[in-house]
């Protein structure tokens, strides 16, 4: 599952741009009252937080601490159903905000709020612009193709491709864009934002080092700026051939598990996630292949980008996964993850007993020949 789907995946806030301080966002949406609730996650100083409010008269608050630029997903279940359904098929909107008081106000929807007092949003909505749209904008517009089809093209598979190319090209256009507006504003917040999201997975290290070189000095050294820092570091550094980073990170009792300590002839560094369908999807096959090799002396630590422990243990609990997990309940920000430049879930390193990475992302059927290969067997 790709971390831009997700709410730390466009951005993360820049550690040490500004000092912490308060921030108000006050809603008021129609008419609704209770049952309906309002649900926030946000980034404060990398971060992840989350808050709920009952909706009253259309009216709910939130309260918290930005570090100047933070990023949000509000979401609004007008009929009390809960904030899952929310997030994920109701009325959710994504936007920036800073330590300023915030109304955002429509008679029915957020989706079709307006934004008052907050200069970062007017900053966000303007960079928008410039590169053709936010995400959401474009999902929106896919799913706006689908929707308006005759009963004929519903059938017509050809049909739904040529939504797919147009929709990978704008995409790919908005990318394009992205790296052209960092370009052009090296000392601008936003700027960062651009680069960071437009940089993409695998890194053009060529492509992107000296635009991130350019970026200013305070950027770099944000958060932000370091992770994608990290990430060009990674592309350049972990590779098949090349010797895998060694990491310390805690387990589900909190002990301390170290790469570096386990002794096994393969190692494989499994990054997952219990909200990841395509990695939960998976286990069942690695369940199968530790089963067969575990004696032989094959290991896998798992490394969770959870950032709820009990989600994380119930989902081990459930796909009864017998191998070593670790995770530092961060999600996106799991250091581990950043160090290995994770943009992506599933995503895996096989590492042989010097800890030198021999081959990377195997899954199913690959990762199954990969171990017979290896274990003659």
């Amino acid at each position: 599952m790709k971390r831009i789907l997700l709410l730390a995946a466009v951005a993360l806030p820049l550690a040490g741009q500004a000092q912490q301080g308060a921030f108000t966002i006050e809603g008021h949406i129609g008419k609704l009252s209770s049952p309906a609730m309002a649900y926030i996650d946000y980034m404060s100083n990398g971060v992840g937080k989350e808050d709920s409010a009952v909706v009253t008269n259309g009216k709910f608050t939130f309260t918290g601490l930005s570090t100047g630029y933070s990023y949000a997903r509000l979401a609004l279940s007008h009929d009390g159903s809960g904030k899952q359904k929310a997030v994920y098929t109701g009325d959710v909107i994504y936007f920036y905000y800073g330590k300023e008081k915030i109304k955002i106000t429509s008679g029915d929807s957020l989706a079709n709020a307006t934004f008052s007092g907050s200069k970062v949003y007017d900053e966000f909505t303007a960079y928008n612009k410039a590169i053709g749209g936010t995400i959401m904008e474009l999902n929106k517009w896919a799913n706006g193709q689908v929707s308006a089809a005759t009963p004929e093209q519903q059938k017509d598979t050809a049909f739904f491709g040529r939504i797919n190319v147009e929709y990978r090209r704008r995409m790919k256009a908005r990318a394009d864009a992205q790296i052209v507006y960092a370009q052009q504003h090296p000392q601008s917040y936003f700027g960062m934002v651009a680069l960071s999201e437009g940089t993409g997975t695998p890194v053009d290290v060529k492509k992107i080092a000296p635009i991130y070189n350019a970026m200013s000095k305070s950027l770099r050294e944000s958060d932000q700026g370091r992770e994608l820092g990290q990430r060009i570091l990674a592309a350049k550094t972990i590779h098949v051939g090349a010797s895998a980073p060694m990491f310390t990170q805690q387990d589900v009792h909190g002990k301390p598990l170290k790469l570096e300590d386990i002794k096994s002839k393969y190692v494989l560094v499994e990054f997952w996630a219990s909200w990841c369908g395509p990695c939960r999807a998976e286990n069942p096959n690695l369940t199968k292949q530790y089963a067969k090799y575990k004696s032989q002396g094959f290991e896998v630590v798992a490394i969770s980008l959870d950032d709820h422990k009990d989600k994380w243990e119930e989902a081990i609990a459930k796909d009864q996964l017998p191998w070593l997990h670790v995770s530092d309940l961060k999600g996106w920000n799991n250091e581990v993850g950043r160090q290995y430049g994770i943009r992506a879930v599933p995503a895996n390193f096989l590492l042989d007993e010097n800890k030198n990475i021999i081959a990377m992302n195997l899954r199913g059927e690959e990762l199954n020949k990969k171990l017979s290969e290896l274990f003659g067997n």
